[in-house]
């Protein structure tokens, strides 16, 4: 829809044109909407992670997670239940089948501030084969 102006230099003269062509402004943000779409997934492949001395609040749960915790020895616990390192594996699948169909179960990783990073690393590395992808490191917060 064109508007025209009165001209006062000319009757032969066009009028200009008061319209705006937003089809070049469309294209230019749906390229961008793809490009983020497509890499908005690949910025979100680390862990979670809440260091130590954290300020931040508590993620609020839909439902309960499951708890996996390292004390200083060592031993692993799952929901305060001690398992030994080579039955690991096999219970992290049950609880990933149990999941099933379901968004992976949130897993609360505690281990204690003197553990051998590699002891930590291996949990992680267990977890992750089973499917458990969606672990968060339990920190105390800054008093």
């Amino acid at each position: 829809m064109a508007m025209h102006l009165p001209s006062a230099r000319g009757k032969g003269r066009r009028a200009p044109m008061a319209e705006i062509n937003v089809t070049p402004l469309v294209d230019v943000m749906l390229v961008l909407l793809i490009i983020f779409m497509v890499t908005a997934p690949l910025l979100t492949q680390g862990v979670p992670v809440n260091l130590p001395d954290s300020r931040a609040k508590p993620l609020d749960q839909e439902q309960q997670p499951t708890e996996i915790s390292l004390d200083e020895q060592g031993r692993i616990f799952i929901a305060k239940e001690e398992v030994a390192s080579d039955a690991l594996p096999a219970r992290l699948a049950t609880i990933a089948e149990t999941a099933k169909g379901n968004a992976p179960p949130q897993v609360f990783l505690r281990a204690d501030r003197g553990l051998d990073y590699g002891r930590v690393m291996r949990v992680m590395g267990e977890l992750n084969r089973a499917g458990l992808n969606r672990v968060a490191l339990v920190t105390v917060g800054e008093e």
